[in-house]
Parts: structure tokens; C-alpha cells; sequence
């Protein structure tokens, strides 16, 4: 079942790093991106909510995990399970600067992301997941800022907190990764 989780974060960071490079990480697409010089400023809050649960200018997605391919089917990526699934997600700017850099001039300090699923609502999953990434280097396991009692993944990131609940699994809470410190 760890793999399905794992998919599933897969599938979200896919997501996130297709649509912040169509969108908020690029001045030129995003008009709520403000360019000053070299630096660029997202307003925050700027737009709202757009029809899929994403609010750029916030970097946050609310709602129907439906919503995150940026298509309202029923299906997430073509399958149904978790599309009613209540989806919070959240990312930094450094999160959206390294996906405009293709991770290529680090560091990454600040970058994180972090997702809530919520699978116990009317036709949802059943399943409840936490799961919290940063960015750590190349070096993964033997970076300074790896945190004992997390995993890597997409080799440059460790996934310092996925925990959750799914009833397939039985009673009780399940803990993949809690590494120390767990905050961002």
C-alpha cells in the first residue's frame, strides 16, 4: 500500500511542477506576477480560486482532488478513486523558483510542499493522508539539511512526514515517514 501512497504524492508533485510552469512561475503567463528587475512578486490572494481549487497567487489548491489535473471528469489522472477526496495542497516560492530552474542553481532552502488528502467524505476513498516534502540536494541521505527518519524521492527531495489512515489497512494510524524536526 506505501507504493500507492507514494504514487499518489508522485502524481501530485507532476501536477504541481506541470501547472506552477505553465503558470505561476512564468512572468510572462501569469499576469499576477509582478516583474521588478530581475525579481519577480506574486501578489498573494491575487484572483481567488480559479474552477479547480488553485489559487496561484496563494500557492494553495482547495478542494475535489477531481480538480488538480486541471480537469473536472470524476477521475484524477483518469481514475476515479480518489477524484471526491478533499485536496489541500501548499507550496513556497522557492518551491516555484526551483521548478522554473529545473532545480539547476540551488540551494533550495525554503522549498516545501506539503499535501492533505481527505478521502472521508461522501463517495471519498475512505483514506486520510499527510504527507510533507522538502528539498534537500543531490546528495540526498548525505546532505546537511537531510532530517533523520524521512525517505527520498525525485532525487533531490526527502519526504520528512507521511502518515495517515486507510481502512483497507485496518484500525489505527500509519507512519511511513516522521523525520526530526517534522516542521518546515
Amino acid at each position: 500500500m506505501k507504493n500507492s501512497f507514494l504514487f499518489i504524492s508522485l502524481l501530485l508533485f507532476l501536477s504541481l511542477f506541470l501547472i506552477s510552469c505553465s503558470n505561476s512561475s512564468n512572468p510572462v503567463n501569469n499576469p499576477a506576477t509582478i516583474s521588478n528587475n530581475n525579481s519577480s512578486v506574486t501578489p498573494l490572494l491575487k484572483g481567488g480560486f480559479n474552477e479547480f481549487g488553485y489559487n496561484y497567487g496563494a500557492r494553495i489548491f482547495n478542494g475535489p482532488a477531481d480538480g488538480v489535473d486541471k480537469i473536472l471528469d470524476g477521475k484524477v489522472w483518469g481514475d476515479p478513486t480518489y477524484a471526491n477526496d478533499n485536496l489541500v495542497m501548499k507550496w513556497t516560492a522557492d518551491w516555484d523558483r526551483g521548478i522554473a530552474e529545473d532545480w539547476s542553481k540551488p540551494p533550495y532552502l525554503s522549498a516545501w510542499e506539503d499535501n492533505e488528502w481527505n478521502g472521508k467524505v461522501p463517495n471519498g476513498s475512505g483514506q486520510v493522508w499527510h504527507y510533507k516534502i522538502i528539498w534537500v540536494g543531490s546528495a540526498l541521505e548525505n546532505s546537511p539539511y537531510w532530517r533523520t527518519g524521512g525517505y527520498s524521492v525525485w532525487d533531490q527531495f526527502e519526504v520528512i512526514m507521511d502518515q495517515g489512515q486507510d481502512p483497507s489497512m485496518g484500525p489505527g494510524h500509519i507512519w511511513f515517514a516522521h523525520a526530526t524536526p517534522n516542521g518546515f
